[in-house]
């Protein structure tokens, strides 16, 4: 297998957007995300935030994006799909918060064989993808994109930008005993590639070569490196004490 790009940074920054209010002194960064792995990376790091989640049918809006790269006569690269919908979860956040946030989306999905895997939903699609998937290596891609919508005053930019981070995961050769009582959990159906390394799948992750936070679909280094972009130091979100769990849920 090749080795992966650790990140695939692009920039749409739009100049003259009018910011909404500030957050009232409230957390800065605003995450477009209902998963815990990525609210309880951020705790861990002392990282406040704020959580509203998003409803998009990610589904049609890949279907749409790949039928005009087809037409291009081009195709979507796995790290481009997921910077894609991180875009789109973070613009959707933006719009229905009350404005002043840090805004960050995020997307994770499995590359196998050159196949590009999402969540599996559903036991059979878990069975078979974990029957697959077994004794071998696949690419975890995670796309973040930040959105700046603090007013001007207090530094916003109105920047709008993202990058993919991307790690190696190496699958231990499971038996079909083990595969089943573990997608009968129900843990696996409703994670990017069908496991987790956090939680009831972590025995079955045998090693990661890159940035291990992408495997939880937030990368810390990244989140670094793209608030100071937008000239933020990552300590400047830190909180003297984080909620149990990490921050307020908006929606």
């Amino acid at each position: 297998m090749s080795e992966p790009a650790e990140h695939v940074t692009q920039h749409v920054t739009e100049p003259g957007t009018e910011p909404l209010p500030d957050t009232g002194g409230g957390p800065l960064l605003l995450l477009a995300s209902a998963s815990a792995g990525r609210r309880a990376t951020l705790a861990a790091a002392r990282i406040e935030h704020d959580c509203l989640p998003v409803d998009l049918d990610e589904d049609a809006i890949l279907d749409r994006a790949r039928t005009a790269a087809t037409e291009n006569g081009t195709a979507l690269a796995a790290e481009e799909e997921v910077l894609l919908l991180a875009r789109e979860k973070a613009q959707a956040a933006t719009e229905l918060s009350d404005g002043g946030y840090v805004v960050l989306g995020c997307d994770s999905m499995l590359e196998l064989d050159g196949t590009v895997l999402g969540k599996p939903h559903t036991v059979e699609a878990a069975t078979t993808r974990w029957r697959a998937q077994r004794g071998r290596t696949a690419v975890l891609h995670s796309g973040h994109w930040l959105i700046d919508d603090r007013d001007p005053e207090d530094g916003g930019t109105g920047a709008t930008f993202g990058a993919t981070s991307s790690c190696e995961v190496t699958f231990a050769d499971l038996s079909d005993e083990e595969i089943d009582a573990y997608v009968a959990t129900g843990e696996p159906l409703g994670v990017a590639g069908g496991f987790t390394i956090d939680g009831i799948g972590g025995p079955f992750i045998t090693a990661v070569d890159g940035d291990p936070h992408a495997v939880v679909g937030l990368s810390l280094p990244l989140l670094r490196s793209l608030l100071g972009e937008i000239g933020l130091g990552i300590h400047e979100l830190w909180a003297d004490a984080v909620p149990e769990d990490g921050g307020t849920d908006l929606g």
